[in-house]
């Protein structure tokens, strides 16, 4: 039997007797149910409301049908429930349930202006699209404007509110990644070590909070910038939490000179890895024999440290603490080697590395999820500056899922898990939508497998603290 590729009707082969016919003629059923938690987080911190007062709106209040917060809301949940494409929004529009969480008051959309516009709630792609490059690029025709520096505060004040109170020490995680670009875009630079194209953005967690998300161009070095990103941040967090000890930590890419000195005269200690060269293996030639030694006896890897004071000859203002570590792996001799403020006392050369150091590989799990599960690589417009807005974007939606594994699923099988998961097991779910004078009626699918799941998170939504003021 041939399939019927007719698109009103979709014929597909039966297990029995019976064909199964398919339609896109539903009605208002959405396959987005799970976005009513997105909403309740949303609520509960006012996340977006917050990143949506980072905007100016200069249009003509009386020919504006979508506010600035509606657009920001519609964007936003848009990338959490996985539609990455300003496209994707010409259908998306007329989802009522989506227009409900958005804010809509009327969310059939009965009430638009234009008839062709009614029976579509929400904005088209060409409205979102104007918010994306109006916000970052000002003429006669764009109406919109962006406050950057009010963008800034905005992650580090979500991450501050996550706390009670001020916990003793916190770590400040630094690090940079490629972004692939496959057109002409403004500021693409050939990266040598990534072999293409690409813009470097710098990013700054803390934990699973992300405190910074900045678009660069590639033809700088890994640390460029990161002074003045952590000047503000750390300013911004001892305003709040004026005893918290604090600890940055990199890769080598961050082993600078520029660094490690404003780290050290501004009272925040510092853990980078450091790039190996012949003086600092020379340094660490005993304790290579030794593990080398210890392989041979065991057959398995084994594990030397050396704790040592080094400065190299030209480019540190001072000596500094290093730690090496002598490994031997079937493969050979791995060593490896750290800079630090932390003392000996408090770390030894083992626990910093294998406890604090290697910690950090963390950090680059949710660099992953935003990129490939919140479209963070979708810098496909000509200029940077709309780009980093695609950026922010994508750094407030995981924001928002973030907050719903922090508020919602902790002491559940989901609270570690990644952003798709959570996408898929409690966002992903449909829902026929029926809307009255008074209520929208929300019937979430009657086989749905984990609705005892969505309660208890919706439970706990409802009873977390409300953070954000």
């Amino acid at each position: 039997m041939t399939t019927d590729c007719n698109p009103l009707q979709l014929e597909f082969q039966g297990l029995t007797r019976r064909t199964v016919v398919a339609s896109f003629d539903g009605g208002t059923v959405s396959s987005d149910g799970g976005v009513l938690l997105l909403a309740e987080v949303d609520r509960r911190m006012r996340l977006l409301e917050l990143f949506a007062a980072c905007f100016k709106d200069h249009r003509n209040p009386d020919l504006v049908e979508h506010s600035i917060e509606e657009l920001v809301r519609q964007r936003v949940f848009g990338l959490a429930l996985g539609y990455e494409d300003l496209n994707d929004h010409d259908e998306l529009r007329t989802d009522p349930l989506l227009a409900s969480v958005v804010g809509k008051s009327d969310p059939t959309g009965s009430d638009r202006r234009q008839e062709q516009d009614r029976g579509k709630p929400l904005a088209g792609k060409s409205t979102l699209n104007r918010l994306e490059w109006g916000a970052v690029k000002q003429d006669r025709y764009r109406k919109i404007s962006l406050d950057t520096e009010a963008v800034d505060r905005f992650f580090v004040d979500v991450f501050l509110a996550a706390y009670p109170k001020a916990p003793a020490e916190i770590v400040l995680d630094l690090d940079a990644t490629d972004d692939p670009l496959h057109g002409e875009q403004e500021g693409r630079f050939f990266h040598g070590y990534y072999g293409g194209y690409c813009y470097l953005p710098l990013y700054i967690f803390c934990g699973s909070h992300l405190l910074c998300s900045w678009l660069r161009e590639a033809n700088v070095d890994a640390s460029f910038g990161a002074v003045a990103e952590l000047e503000r941040i750390v300013a911004q967090i001892r305003q709040r939490w004026p005893e918290v000890g604090i600890i940055v930590r990199g890769d080598s890419g961050f082993a600078r000179e520029e660094l490690m000195s404003w780290c050290e005269s501004h009272s925040v200690d510092f853990v980078f890895g450091l790039a190996r060269n012949a003086r600092l293996q020379r340094a660490l030639g005993g304790e290579l024999a030794q593990a080398r030694t210890l392989f041979g006896e065991s057959g398995k890897a084994a594990r030397v440290f050396k704790d040592f004071v080094y400065r190299t000859k030209k480019s540190w203002s001072q000596q500094r603490r290093v730690v090496g570590k002598a490994e031997h792996l079937s493969k050979g001799a791995n060593p490896r080697f750290i800079v630090t403020s932390l003392p000996s006392d408090t770390w030894s050369a083992q626990v910093l590395y294998e406890k604090l150091y290697c910690a950090r590989g963390e950090m680059e799990n949710r660099i992953k999820e935003q990129q490939l599960y919140l479209f963070a690589d979708r810098t496909s417009t000509h200029h940077l500056s709309s780009n980093q807005m695609r950026l922010w974007f994508s750094s407030v939606a995981y924001v928002l899922l973030n907050e719903l594994r922090r508020l919602g699923l902790t002491g559940t099988d989901l609270a570690q898990a990644r952003c798709d998961t959570v996408r898929t097991k409690l966002l992903k779910i449909g829902a026929q939508v029926k809307v009255t004078v008074r209520r929208v009626w929300v019937h979430l699918a009657s086989s749905y497998p984990y609705a005892t799941l969505f309660a208890q998170v919706l439970g706990q939504l409802r009873t977390s603290r409300p953070a954000l003021a």
